[in-house]
């Protein structure tokens, strides 16, 4: 059984994402403990609230560092909402220009949509080789949002010719986002797998699986 870490930095949706994860049949701790959250087969990293608030939080339990030792020794994150938002190098918000644990570069900012936030079942456009939306590319999920990733230059071929872009998939509502990434060991949702029904339990069980 996989040993599973949820990262409690004061956001995020814990003990739905403990008991979805448990539903797959992970071995689910919640904690602070840097310790524990380096030591895990698999960390998920939640969030829910404003960028710069969950940056806040984030640092107060050395979460960036906490991330940034398990992807350099390859060991798989995930993130959700805000969880995957804030693995981007910058997030605006109210006026608020609030820096990131820049894993990736872009910019997270307001959607331009007649209706926020975004708040509902939604579709999505899972690249080919995706492993995370493995049999649920054609499924919708549960998203709650009104920031997010409009543009990728990693996945508009800005890296080195020797490294793999990250899979990136998209959906709409006013402007086209980004709503998940798969990059070797770290995954990300804008969408709540947790709240997302079948297809997020599925997409749970997919990243549970791909852990070494």
């Amino acid at each position: 059984m996989k040993k599973v870490v949820v990262l409690d930095y004061g956001s995020g949706n814990l003990r739905s994402a403990e008991r979805a994860l448990t539903r797959v049949g992970a071995d689910v701790t919640v904690t602070s403990d840097p310790r524990a959250a380096l030591a895990a087969d698999g960390l998920v990293v939640p969030g829910v609230g404003a960028f710069a608030a969950c940056m806040e939080g984030l640092r107060a339990v050395h979460g960036p560092t906490v991330i940034g030792r398990r992807l350099a020794g390859g060991r798989p994150v995930l993130g959700i909402c805000v969880g995957m938002q804030i693995l981007f190098e910058r997030g605006v918000e109210h006026g608020q220009d609030a820096e990131g644990c820049g894993e990736w570069p872009g910019v997270v900012e307001r959607l331009t949509a007649p209706v926020l936030p975004h708040m509902g079942w939604n579709t999505v456009q899972a690249p080919e080789d995706t492993t995370l939306f493995a049999g649920i590319a054609d499924q919708r999920f549960y998203f709650v949002h009104s920031y997010g990733v409009h543009r990728f230059p990693l996945a508009e071929g800005g890296l080195p010719s020797r490294l793999t872009p990250p899979a990136v998939t998209w959906a709409e509502h006013g402007d086209r986002f980004v709503a998940g990434v798969e990059n070797g060991p770290l995954s990300a949702t804008q969408f709540h797998p947790e709240k997302s029904g079948d297809a997020g339990a599925q997409l749970l069980t997919n990243w549970l699986e791909s852990l070494d």
